[in-house]
């Protein structure tokens, strides 16, 4: 089966909630790769997440959630920052974030830090999200991902208060074609979708991707579900019907399914296998946006099966 490494952040998500007719902020641990590290974990396959970490109390919680959920931490180095901060507001259940702290104390791993040996012998190598934003955590991404061996999967994870102006998009859109044109699996939402390419749709954006160079591409869509460009075709895939409370970490999760599939079965051989995948892994996100929370949402396969019976 092999395991995955997660190359990216981790941080402490503040929530907007309301308790007791106040507006409050509760305490999550979060940060895109981790959520998708955890997403693998729980649901029974092996993973190690590579980034760096504050060494505050805030850090030691995160480094003892990873191991508590099963998620290794060869690749995790410690630094002598304050931990990130990512404040997060919702309207409805979406979320937006903006972030506090500088440096970040995600974006210090640089290419000599990197475990070449872990990557290499590892099935399945994700990169991504807003790390790549910085270096030296930018130089350590590509090097990674010029590594022989894995199976690549990317996600852009674009937070547009990241991007004050278009040439902040121009130069995104341009550093994360550069991994979509080798990549195996490109997973990104809707709204990625419309950032980098000027309001394109799932499908447009799709195509586009593919025709860079890349094996697959998702592009999740909220509620409506995900689309789906693989294998010669693509789909249009429905949600799960949810009530949710949250979507914080919903895209991450469905990265994190798609892993947890890659690991056991490999690359589907076909658009039918890629749809069995795809539906899995809007199951997954369906029980985490019924959840508060990020990566304490992720399910466990016997959660997974409690809520939605068995899955193909």
């Amino acid at each position: 089966m092999g395991y995955a490494v997660v190359l990216g952040e981790s941080l402490v998500d503040l929530l907007e909630t309301e308790s007791g007719g106040e507006l409050i902020y509760r305490q999550a641990i979060g940060g895109g790769p981790l959520n998708v590290s955890v997403g693998v974990s729980r649901l029974g396959g092996e993973v190690q997440f590579a980034g760096t970490l504050g060494n505050d109390m805030l850090g030691d919680r995160i480094a003892a959630f990873l191991r508590t959920t099963g998620v290794g931490v060869r690749g995790l180095k410690r630094v002598p920052v304050p931990t990130t901060l990512a404040v997060t507001t919702f309207e409805g259940a979406e979320p937006t974030f903006t972030f506090y702290g500088e440096p970040p104390s995600y974006v210090l791993l640089g290419p000599g830090d990197l475990d070449t040996a872990m990557i290499g012998d590892a099935a399945v190598l994700y990169a991504g999200s807003i790390g790549l934003l910085r270096e030296p955590f930018r130089a350590a991404a590509e090097a990674a991902w010029r590594t022989a061996g894995p199976l690549k999967v990317f996600d852009p994870n674009v937070r547009p208060t990241l991007l004050p102006d278009r040439a902040a998009v121009t130069a995104l859109r341009e550093l994360v074609e550069g991994f979509f044109a080798t990549a195996d699996l490109v997973k990104l939402s809707a709204a990625d979708a419309e950032v980098l390419y000027d309001g394109a749709s799932p499908s447009a954006a799709a195509e586009r991707i593919l025709g860079l160079g890349a094996g697959s591409v998702v592009v999740t869509w909220g509620a409506k579900g995900a689309f789906l460009a693989a294998g010669g075709g693509s789909a249009m895939l429905p949600a799960p019907a949810v009530a949710a409370v949250d979507a914080t970490g919903g895209g991450d999760s469905v990265m994190g399914a798609l892993i947890r599939r890659l690991l056991a079965d490999g690359v589907p051989a076909d658009l039918d296998g890629w749809q069995r995948y795809v539906k899995f892994a809007l199951a997954v996100a369906g029980l985490v946006c019924e959840r508060p929370g990020g990566a304490v949402a992720m399910p466990t396969n016997e959660e997974l099966i409690a809520r939605w019976g068995a899955l193909v």
